[in-house]
């Protein structure tokens, strides 16, 4: 599946445009911006604009084996706000996330991401080369463009019921009335 349609709307979002060259500028070599910041603002794009939904957060996510201190990611964060005050970001070494989910180490950014919650959710992008926009999706991105919510693999086999928290905590079926949850 192309991804020239979120390609194309990330595109026309300064915020975004901003986002991703700061951590192209000031993150961690390759990484991504992940998680609700690219979900949210395609799923969104979808509705009439009723109600504005702040960013809580920008997900920051990249896969270092040789340096997995937290302490690195905090120093990112910090100079990714310097760039944007006012931002909440949250930078983490993929490499080293398997340790709270009692998991093996991860070989690769899309294997960490395949151990997140939500197939949709595991979708980043970045600022590439001469300014076009690279993607990572290791469950594809039908389910983002179907407004799917459907359990990854690795949650459903470990956290069942931290999908269905989820979904309840943020109210997503609230803000995306047609959204399909899945839990195969």
């Amino acid at each position: 599946m192309s991804p020239n349609r979120l390609f194309e709307l990330l595109e026309r979002d300064p915020k975004v445009g901003e986002v991703l060259a700061a951590v192209r500028d000031a993150g961690p070599d390759g990484a991504y911006v992940a998680a609700g910041f690219v979900r949210n603002r395609y799923w969104d794009s979808l509705y009439p604009a009723q109600s504005s939904y702040p960013d809580l957060d920008i997900d920051v996510v990249y896969f270092e084996k040789a340096a997995v201190a937290p302490e690195r990611d905090y120093a990112f964060e910090a100079a990714l706000a310097a760039i944007m005050p006012g931002e909440v970001w949250q930078v983490r070494n993929q490499a080293r996330m398997h340790e709270f989910g009692g998991y093996a180490p991860f070989a690769s950014l899309e294997e960490a991401l395949e151990h997140w919650a939500e197939t949709a959710t595991t979708v980043g992008v970045r600022a590439g080369a001469a300014g076009t926009l690279e993607y990572v999706a290791p469950f594809g991105l039908a389910d983002l463009y179907g407004q799917i919510l459907r359990i990854t693999p690795a949650m459903k086999a470990n956290n069942p019921d931290g999908f269905g928290n989820r979904l309840v905590d943020k109210a997503w079926l609230a803000r995306w009335p047609d959204l399909t949850v899945t839990r195969t």
